[in-house]
This record gives structure tokens, C-alpha cells and sequence, in this order.
């Protein structure tokens, strides 16, 4: 079986193979999210805390979590469930995915590092990949760069270059999400505008409404009181 180890904190990941089935029972029957301790797995991982986080079985199939199960399952799937992607709007199908209960069935595990031990892991803990994108959020590009809300925000964007085969540089940066500007204050001032004056309408047509009830009541009113006068007058 094959262990895809990751380490958060620097972006790296590293795929081993283990053939040697006692070191894997350490793994057999637990679920996803489940933390193992490293030191089965020999002594250079020796106080390394691993965190299982999923896995494929030998057909391809993904585990998902909450399937208690160490077999293969199919289900009906929609938006927001795991692995499937809708193609259409409102579009259910019903897929194939493996338990989240490990087994000896599954080819790769995968595997997040939650606990450094004492040593280095070569080629997992000892290198730091560089970040492709920087963060989008505006919020997010202060905290990094430790700005004020005075600072303007978009001269800190992060660019990349891109070059192509024959053409020229170009840099690209991600649109800013959340990001202040007069602009939006003034559509959020014209927005409670709006409301406003919706409200201050209807509570006028409502007066308004209530008003004229009261004039027809009133009419109502003395027109039946003519009425029964005449009765009277007619009666005497």
C-alpha cells in the first residue's frame, strides 16, 4: 500500500510504499479523521502524529466520509456532497465510492502530518514549497502585510508572471474580494436610500388607506341614520 503523507506547514508531500502488512495494521479499521501515531511506521517517524484523511482502493474509487463501511457503496449523490461534481443545475446521479473505514483494499491512504516528531523527514519537512497565489481577500492582504485600513490595499496585490513560447510577459493578479472603496459606500448609502423612501411610502399609502376607510364608514353611517330618519318620518 502506498502512503501519501502531507505536511501543512510547508506545502510538501511525499508518497511511500509499505509492503510490510504489520506496520499497516496500525491503520486497518480505523476511520477517516482518525489520528495514528508514526511510530509503527518505523523510527524515522518516531512522535509524528499522522491524521487520515482519505484514500483510494485498487478500482480508483475515493473513500467519503460518513459511509461506515470498509466495502464499496453506491449512492445517490447531489450539489455539496463529496466526491461528485453536479454538471447541471439540480442534477443527482447515483456513484460508486469506497467506505471510510481503512482496509487492506485500498492501494493509497493518504495522510495529513498533525504532530512533528524529532527528526526530519527528507523531502517532506525538510523543504518549503513557495505559495503559487497570495490571498485575495482584502482583509486577508492586510494581515499579511500588516496594514492599516488607511493603506490601500491594492498596491499590495501579488502578481505572477506568465510567459509563453514568443510572446511577451505578462503579469496577472487576482480581483480583490471585500475591498472598501467609495464607490461601494456611496451604492450602500443609495441602497438605504432606496429602502427608505420604500418604507416612508408605504406607511403614507397605508395612512392614506386607513384615512379613506374612516371617510367611508363615515359616509355609511350618515347615509343609514337618513335612511331610518325617513323610515320614521314615513311611520309617524
Amino acid at each position: 500500500m502506498k502512503l501519501n503523507i502531507a505536511f501543512p506547514a510547508t506545502g510538501a508531500q511525499k508518497v511511500i510504499e509499505v509492503e510490510d502488512e504489520k506496520k499497516l495494521r496500525a491503520f486497518y479499521d480505523k476511520r477517516m479523521s482518525s489520528e495514528v501515531s508514526g511510530d509503527v511506521l518505523g523510527e524515522e517517524y518516531n512522535g509524528y502524529i499522522f491524521r487520515i484523511s482519505g484514500g483510494n482502493d485498487k478500482e480508483g474509487f475515493p473513500m467519503k466520509q460518513g459511509v461506515l463501511t470498509n466495502g464499496r457503496v453506491r449512492l445517490l449523490l447531489s450539489k455539496g456532497h463529496s466526491c461528485y461534481r453536479p454538471r447541471r443545475a439540480g442534477e443527482r446521479k447515483r456513484k460508486s465510492v469506497r467506505g471510510c473505514i481503512v482496509g487492506s483494499d485500498l492501494t493509497i491512504l493518504n495522510l495529513v502530518v498533525v504532530k512533528k516528531g524529532e527528526k526530519e523527514i527528507p523531502g517532506l519537512t525538510d523543504r518549503q514549497l513557495p505559495r503559487r497565489l497570495g490571498p485575495k481577500r482584502a482583509s486577508k492582504i492586510r494581515k499579511l502585510f500588516d496594514l492599516t485600513k488607511e493603506d490601500d490595499v491594492r498596491k499590495y496585490v501579488i502578481r505572477r508572471e506568465i510567459t509563453k513560447d514568443g510572446k511577451a510577459k505578462k503579469s496577472k493578479a487576482p480581483k480583490i474580494q471585500r475591498l472598501v472603496t467609495p464607490v461601494t459606500l456611496q451604492r450602500k448609502r443609495r441602497r438605504a436610500a432606496v429602502q427608505k423612501t420604500r418604507v416612508q411610502k408605504a406607511k403614507d399609502a397605508a395612512a392614506a388607506y386607513h384615512t379613506l376607510l374612516v371617510n367611508r364608514s363615515k359616509v355609511q353611517k350618515e347615509k343609514r341614520a337618513e335612511e331610518v330618519a325617513k323610515r320614521r318620518e314615513v311611520k309617524a
